[in-house]
């Protein structure tokens, strides 16, 4: 059985110089270490919950794994909490593409997969997101109000992020969250993946900012369009223009920015 993510904590509330007692609902985070075939790859930051999910995602993003078939996955160690701390991802040597990838972050946080790249390796080659419609504004106001109405774990404790992915006709076909908004990104990328649905994938949202490493999974997804609740950095927006993907931003009622 699933541990929820969320945990309650006695605190005391400080309001106006007075304080008084409380008891908060925080988002769980523990630490997951992720093995391809017995080898350690890396170690990430996660609230728990779909981990298979997660380490599928990442390796795409991370063009480690990159084939449709989905690899093996073990749960090799669970805490004493029951929660879910490592696992090993195993198939085929020729499969993975793991040189100078596997320890090359000891600790990702938030399973960014930036630490220890190069500029050169930050380019988005390869081909480009084919040409598409950007959605209506009516639209994008109804997949994000689907995502926060699906947003549990972030009602409980106002700690996680949300990344939803619908369709070309605006259906959701999933949504995932976690305390880092990589994590949630992975998650959803990867169930979608596990179910053999990525394909129908066409636009992908997210509570949060987009920096380049949310760009970075959108593009190895082939999802054409990315949305987002807050601001998009510089290398978010070259990085879509170049690769093709439609960028929309600081969605929020019925007003969003088109950035490419």
């Amino acid at each position: 059985m699933e541990q929820k993510p969320v945990r309650r904590y006695n605190a005391h509330k400080v309001v106006q110089g007075t304080a008084q007692p409380v008891e908060d609902a925080l988002t769980v985070e523990v630490m997951l270490s992720i093995y391809v075939n017995g080898e350690p790859f890396t170690i990430t930051m996660h609230t728990p919950g779909h981990e298979e999910a997660l380490a599928r995602g990442l390796l795409l993003g991370e063009q480690v794994y990159t084939a449709i078939e989905n690899p093996g996955f073990t749960i090799t160690e669970v805490n004493d909490a029951g929660y879910i701390t490592a696992v090993n991802i195993s198939g085929k040597v020729e499969d993975f593409q793991t040189e100078g990838k596997v320890n090359r972050t000891l600790v990702s946080v938030a399973s960014c997969g930036m630490c220890g790249k190069t500029e050169a390796e930050l380019l988005l080659t390869g081909v480009k997101i084919p040409e598409h419609e950007t959605p209506s504004a009516e639209r994008v106001q109804q997949m994000f109000q689907t995502m926060r109405d699906h947003q549990n774990t972030f009602d409980s404790s106002g700690g996680s992020h949300a990344s939803a992915i619908f369709d070309k006709d605006g259906k959701l076909l999933v949504i995932k969250e976690d305390i880092g908004r990589h994590n949630a990104v992975d998650k959803a990328i990867g169930q979608l993946m596990l179910e053999g649905d990525l394909e129908q994938a066409y636009c992908i949202i997210v509570s949060g900012r987009v920096s380049y490493e949310i760009v970075s999974k959108t593009y190895r997804a082939g999802i054409r369009v990315l949305a987002a609740v807050s601001a998009p950095s510089s290398l978010a927006v070259e990085s879509c223009r170049s690769a093709g993907i439609t960028l929309l931003a600081f969605c929020r009622e019925d007003k969003f920015t088109v950035y490419s």
